[in-house]
C-alpha cells in the first residue's frame, strides 16, 4: 500500500519545514503498518524559499504556476503515485495518532476516504466559537476541512478531482462527490475525531474580526458567485503570511 502525502504551498517558507517534520515523526512512528509513502509538495508560484526548503527536506516538489488551491493539490495528484491520497496544508501539523487512526480506516478497508476536525491553538473567543460551529457542521455533514482530506485514489479520479472553478470550499465539493461514489460503492465517507489536525491560526492572526465576517458574510449571500471569483474570496489569495 501506498500513501501519496500532498501539500501545496504557497510562500510557506516560515512554516512549511515544521509542517514537513512533523509528517517525517507521524509516518515513522507508524511504521507497523508497513505501508510505503511518498511526501510531495507543490509549489503554487512561490516567490520565497518554499521550494528549496522541501527539497532540502526530501520532498518531491512539483510546480503549478497558477495560484488557486484547487489547481495546486490536483497538480500533487497528478504527480502522485499512491493508492491513496492525503491532503494535507502546509500549516498543519501532523500527529501520529491522527495517522494511526487513518492507516486504520485504509486497513479496514470500509471507507471512501475521511477528514479530520480540527485545533487552532491561542484563539479569541469569537474565533474559537467560529471553529466549534464548522466542527458541528463538519460532523454532521461528513464535509472535510482543507486542512486534511484522505480518499481513495481510484475514487478521486472517478469523480474528478477538485473543481478547479472554485477558489474556496473545493474540499466540501470534493466531500460531497466522494460520499456519492461511496455510497454506490458501500464504502462511508467520514471525519476523524478523536485526534484533531492542528492548524494555524494565522487568519486570525493576520485578519481583524471586521475582514474575517465580511468575507463569511459575502459568502452566505452569494456562495457560488463568491466561491468562483478569486478577488471575492481574498484572505486566501491576498498573499498576507
Amino acid at each position: 500500500m501506498l500513501v501519496s502525502i500532498i501539500i501545496p504551498a504557497f510562500n510557506e517558507e516560515r512554516l512549511i519545514v515544521a509542517c514537513l517534520k512533523s509528517v517525517d515523526g507521524a509516518l515513522a512512528a507508524n511504521r507497523s503498518y508497513g505501508f510505503a509513502h511518498e511526501i510531495i509538495v507543490v509549489d503554487n508560484n512561490s516567490t520565497d524559499k518554499t521550494a528549496l526548503l522541501a527539497t532540502e527536506a526530501s520532498a518531491k516538489v512539483v510546480f503549478e504556476p497558477v495560484n488557486q488551491i484547487a489547481r495546486a493539490r490536483t497538480a500533487g495528484a497528478n504527480a502522485a503515485s499512491g493508492d491513496w491520497l492525503l491532503f494535507l496544508d502546509a500549516d498543519c501539523l501532523l500527529n501520529a495518532a491522527l495517522v494511526d487512526d487513518i492507516f486504520r480506516l485504509i486497513t479496514e478497508g470500509k471507507h471512501v476516504g475521511a477528514g479530520s476536525t480540527l485545533y487552532m491553538p491561542n484563539l479569541p473567543w469569537w474565533a474559537a466559537g467560529m471553529l466549534h460551529f464548522w466542527t458541528i457542521l463538519s460532523v454532521m455533514f461528513k464535509w472535510a476541512a482543507g486542512a486534511l482530506i484522505i480518499c481513495n485514489a481510484r475514487a478521486f479520479r472517478e469523480v474528478g478531482g477538485f473543481n478547479q472553478t472554485l477558489y474556496a470550499a473545493e474540499e466540501v465539493d470534493l466531500s460531497r462527490k466522494l460520499k456519492k461514489w461511496g455510497r454506490a460503492h458501500r464504502l462511508a465517507f467520514t471525519i476523524l475525531r478523536k485526534h484533531p489536525i492542528e492548524t494555524s491560526p494565522r487568519k486570525v492572526e493576520l485578519y481583524s474580526s471586521r475582514e474575517i465576517f465580511s468575507q463569511l458574510f459575502r459568502l452566505l449571500l452569494n456562495p457560488w458567485r463568491t466561491l468562483q471569483n478569486k478577488k471575492r474570496v481574498s484572505i486566501w489569495y491576498d498573499g498576507r503570511r
